[in-house]
């Protein structure tokens, strides 16, 4: 396969936005730039990420595509990997490892923060923007004073009916439109001079000037002031719905207790170094990741996994960054920086969610660049066409309904809702302790049809225990355990831990020499003089050991020394005790295969299989094994799409190669965090059935937005033309259609 150029992902923070219409001009205009994969801007924070070919276009050039459309560069926070990309999702090997492909993960400073000032996502109608929070109270003025010369200039309408052009008609309406809609106005005025004359400012621009010209003065104002109070309540629906997001953001600790000498000082958690001790005290928050070195207590996991029920920790545990310590004091020697820690990195993948788009989003994007023109070049023909063409039709009937038309056809409901839909996904699966890297993964867990899991760790729990020695003639079990816990000193997998811990004794690492791991098979080592081999049953037919027991009911380890079989030990590993349940929680959504791929011998994936019910199972596969059947899977699926479910450590090459890779993070596993489309944090299987659930409302939530936004603009637009709609209508339509959407958005939360 030909592997298409490396992709730079660059985030920028970009000055100057005032309104939804931005996003979609600095977004529409990079994607057009030759070299740029995608572009994605978050209104809210003013946060740019872009992906691009640094052969093809350079980050100057981008910056200068920004400033052209009317923008400045303020900040930026530069984010220092490049991934092999494909766009087809495939997985790029090295070595036996894989490089995920198919996006970045994370865009961090230094302290592993994206540090980026609040803009509003909404049209700034003298919002404070100070602390980048809605401000009501500072609106009511405003619109309160239009309301009255509103109020006031219909008086004087009725009263001078017979002088419609009164001095003082206009001497009340033009301060009452100019009042409501300044901003509007100001907004129409920059964007034309920008080059970017089609947005939602410039068809109200439009409509009620025309509205103005036609003498439709309460009409014109109606327009604005609707329009301006509409806007109040949707940026109170978006605050609201962004606040209960970031809700989940308000984890990160504030400070650390660092004990230096015998004192204790207060310090920011990123002025903690690996090694540092710092005390945890009932009530606060863990700051940094750690090793417990003294004290017992409660710890609230919810920040990290969603679950409510405290955890019980002690000496010699880890704990994680973002736990509430609930009862005990705690001294913790910290084991990595604030940056790298696990709360750090799923603050960063919230903040980001949104980068990865949907191709939803990215159709919404691309239609209003096409839509907008369209309605205004509409509008512009039945103003003008009718009454050159019918009999009877007067210009001031026609240039009415063409104004309708460029009200009720605003898309700004629409561009703001369908993003906020998927934000309100991804922020409420992370409630869950799910973490979804953005809306393009939310979209592709809809269409799983399939999930293949890994089974150690995944169905599993992964913690080992020796249960039985069966030495052969010629070795005692007690000379069996020895060797083999001995030949695994350096070995980090489970079983050599468990054959470690079952052992008991301390072990020098210099009695193991000549140390050689063989993937997918075993390790050799020499433990005083003797050659001993630990693994499972391709180990000794790989080394030619003449051995009369293959098939074993369980996970199993034989031995040979000097060329001799010596034995084998089993260990025990429990299925975990929701894992029956999430097999049958997908089939009842839907899934139509639920398979296992695991490198363990067929006797104990057989077992596992049939007690789980699963459709399917392939045992003894190395990791090259497992994505072999992956590609398989993945040419006989037809339009469903197959998600992996591994630990994220052992599995990377399969996760990356499948339509969606999802890791058992457990509390915090890097390598899961790294490489998947989805961490369940719990290392609950039945969290899959649950973040396909969540994928499926999100989406169904989306489409109810499309279906009645668009349903009730085309009724209202024909209901103009025909002249039965009047501009009042159209702008309580229009004002009406986008905060539906809005709230219907929010729902996801739920």
């Amino acid at each position: 396969m030909t592997q298409t150029p490396s992709l730079k992902t660059q985030q920028m923070q970009i000055g100057g936005m005032d309104c939804t219409s931005c996003k979609l001009k600095i977004e529409g205009s990079l994607e057009r730039l030759k070299g740029v994969e995608e572009a994605s801007v978050d209104v809210d924070t003013g946060r740019l990420i872009v992906s691009f070919d640094p052969q093809q276009t350079s980050e100057e050039q981008i910056q200068e595509r920004v400033k052209a459309l009317g923008y400045t560069i303020e900040a930026r926070s530069p984010v220092p990997r490049t991934t092999a990309h494909n766009h087809a999702g495939h997985n790029h090997a090295c070595d036996g490892h894989s490089h995920h492909d198919k996006h970045d993960h994370g865009h961090r400073s230094d302290d592993g923060h994206n540090h980026g000032h609040s803009h509003h996502d909404r049209h700034n109608h003298g919002h404070s923007h100070g602390s980048g929070e809605f401000d009501l109270k500072a609106e009511l003025i405003p619109v309160g004073t239009v309301v009255v010369l509103f109020l006031l200039g219909i008086v004087f309408e009725d009263t001078l009916h017979n002088t419609p052009y009164s001095i003082a008609e206009y001497a009340v309406f033009i301060p009452a439109y100019l009042l409501s809609g300044w901003t509007v106005l100001k907004a129409a005025g920059r964007n034309i001079l920008r080059g970017q004359v089609f947005d939602e400012n410039f068809l109200m621009t439009i409509a009620t000037l025309g509205a103005f010209a036609i003498h439709q003065l309460p009409e014109a104002v109606a327009v604005m002031l609707f329009f301006r109070i509409g806007e109040l309540f949707q940026e109170y629906a978006v605050g609201r719905s962004r606040r209960s997001i970031k809700s989940l953001l308000e984890v990160r600790p504030d400070s650390a207790n660092l004990k230096i000498d015998g004192t204790v000082k207060e310090v920011p958690p990123q002025s903690v170094r690996v090694g540092d001790l710092i005390l945890v005290k009932p009530g606060e928050k863990i700051p940094l990741d750690g090793e417990i070195l003294n004290g017992n207590s409660q710890v609230d996991t919810s920040a990290l996994t969603g679950e409510s029920v405290p955890r019980t920790v002690k000496t010699g545990e880890t704990v994680l960054a973002g736990m509430i310590n609930k009862t005990g004091a705690l001294t913790v020697r910290v084991t990595k920086q604030f940056g790298e820690s696990s709360i750090a990195k799923i603050l960063d993948l919230v903040e980001n969610a949104t980068s990865k788009k949907a191709d939803t989003e990215k159709f919404i994007t691309r239609f209003a660049r096409y839509y907008t023109p369209f309605v205004v070049f509409l509008s512009l023909a039945i103003a003008i066409l009718p009454p050159l063409l019918v009999p009877g039709a007067t210009r001031a009937e026609w240039v009415y309904r063409a104004l309708i038309l460029l009200v009720i056809s605003c898309p700004c409901g629409l561009v703001i809702s369908i993003p906020l839909g998927y934000f309100g996904g991804v922020g409420g699966a992370a409630k869950r302790g799910i973490l979804v890297k953005g809306s393009k993964f939310l979209d592709a867990l809809t269409a799983v049809k399939t999930v293949v899991f890994d089974k150690t760790g995944t169905l599993t729990k992964g913690v080992f225990k020796v249960s039985q020695i069966v030495p052969q003639p010629g070795f005692s079990a007690s000379e069996l355990l020895t060797l083999a816990a001995k030949a695994a000193v350096h070995s980090n997998h489970p079983v050599a831990q468990s054959i470690r811990a079952a052992y008991s004794q301390a072990i020098a690492e210099s009695e193991a020499t000549d140390y050689e791991e063989i993937a997918g098979h075993g390790i050799r080592a020499t433990v005083k003089n003797r050659v001993v081999l630990a693994g499972n049953n391709r180990l000794l037919h790989r080394e030619k050991i003449a051995h009369d027991t293959c098939n074993v009911a369980g996970t199993v380890v034989h031995l040979a020394v000097d060329g001799r079989y010596a034995g084998y030990i089993l260990i025990a590993d429990e299925i975990k005790e929701d894992a029956v349940a999430a097999i049958r929680s997908l089939k009842a959504i839907g899934v139509n295969q639920t398979i296992m791929l695991t490198g363990d011998n067929q006797a104990v994936a057989q077992s596992v299989a049939e007690r789980l019910g699963l459709s399917s199972y392939r045992a003894e596969l190395l990791p090259e094994d497992k994505v072999k059947a992956i590609e398989t899977l993945l040419s006989r699926a037809g339009s469903g799409k197959i998600a992996f479910v591994g630990d994220g450590i052992n599995d990377a090459p399969v996760i990356a190669r499948a339509d969606v890779g999802m890791a058992m993070g457990g509390l915090g596993s890097d390598a899961a965090i790294e490489t998947a489309d989805v961490v369940i944090m719990t290392d609950a299987p039945l969290k899959v059935a649950e973040a396909i659930q969540i994928a499926r409302k999100t989406r169904q939530i989306v489409v109810q937005n499309i279906v009645v936004a668009m349903g009730i603009k085309a009724g209202f637009i024909l209901l103009g033309i025909v002249g039965v709609a009047t501009l009042w209508e159209a702008v309580f339509a229009d004002v009406g259609v986008a905060l539906l959407a809005i709230l219907n958005a929010t729902r996801v939360l739920k």
